[in-house]
């Protein structure tokens, strides 16, 4: 991994046993570096699919039932027939972890398209298969050097968009706008984009979700602009379980920049603290204490701890 990769808030530990894994294209297992699509694939020419990440924990794949909801959810609001029904998903994840003696420390990325396409055009009517599903699971640990340092963050000039517009609630593999983003952020040396909404409001980051704490409650996006994140959601319910207050509601870059502490949550990391937005430093740039037991209260919840 290159010093560039380790900056990223998805990088992860490197493990020489991602060297031999096998990926499952449509139920058939390759090498890596024989998995492959074809260039007439709807997800290849036009980001037509959705998807998700999952991650397993000694044994059990966190939160299955909210991610079998939202690859179907999606799947269904662009009328997408996964050609697999929600057992049958389940079935092949499993059958992924199984074909590569994986019971802990795994992360899933499982990737649905609309298929093989008569000719590269935006036309559905064109395709002329099944759907095409890959799944790729990899043994993959977040940096330990993230949880001690934290992320430092950019607030980039691209905005979140409505959902008339392009609705972030779709896992979809058309993500240009988020990856136009973190290029900002990195040329600005950063880890990740902060981006705000259309109102002008604190949206979400590029691939995790945003929190700020503030008089010891949590402050996330009310979700009107941005992915509503399931180790977001895990993270508030824990939170309010210990009967602490979590509030899914606008703020702005200035209670940001006056927030006590700030952390991100995505499905790899968990809870990563932030120690700088915008070049100014949160926490005096150290992780705070709410954010570890944010932290420690969601990977209890999920049974990681």
């Amino acid at each position: 991994m290159t010093t560039n990769e380790q900056a990223s808030a998805q990088a992860y530990a490197p493990d020489a046993r991602n060297d031999g894994v096998l990926v499952s294209v449509n139920g058939a297992f390759f090498p890596r570096d024989k998995a492959m699509v074809s260039v007439f694939d709807s997800g290849f020419a036009l980001g037509d699919g959705v998807w998700e990440g999952l991650r397993l924990v000694k044994g059990k794949l966190i939160s299955l039932d909210a991610h079998m909801d939202r690859l179907f959810e999606g799947a269904g609001s662009i009328d997408l027939d996964i050609g697999l029904d929600r057992a049958g998903v389940i079935k092949a994840v499993q059958d992924t972890l199984d074909r590569n003696g994986m019971t802990d420390g795994a992360h899933i990325r499982l990737m649905v398209t609309r298929g093989l396409k008569k000719t590269p055009n935006q036309d559905p009517r064109f395709v002329v298969g099944k759907a095409t599903v890959v799944i790729v699971a990899e043994y993959k640990s977040p940096l330990p050097e993230a949880k001690a340092k934290g992320y430092t963050l950019f607030t980039s000039t691209f905005r979140t968009t409505n959902p008339d517009q392009f609705d972030l609630r779709l896992n979809s593999h058309s993500r240009l706008s988020l990856i136009q983003a973190l290029i900002q952020a990195i040329k600005a040396g950063a880890d990740e984009a902060l981006m705000l909404d259309p109102r002008g409001f604190v949206a979400s980051c590029n691939s995790t979700n945003f929190f700020i704490v503030r008089r010891g409650e949590i402050w996330t996006s009310s979700g009107l602009y941005s992915f509503k994140g399931i180790t977001q959601a895990n993270v508030i319910d824990a939170w309010r379980k210990a009967g602490k207050v979590a509030k899914e509601c606008d703020f702005t870059l200035a209670q940001v920049y006056s927030a006590d502490e700030a952390f991100v949550t995505g499905t790899l990391g968990g809870v990563t603290p932030v120690t700088k937005v915008d070049g100014r430093l949160i926490a005096g740039g150290t992780p705070g204490p709410l954010t570890k037991e944010a932290s420690d209260l969601y990977l209890k919840s999920v049974g990681a701890l």
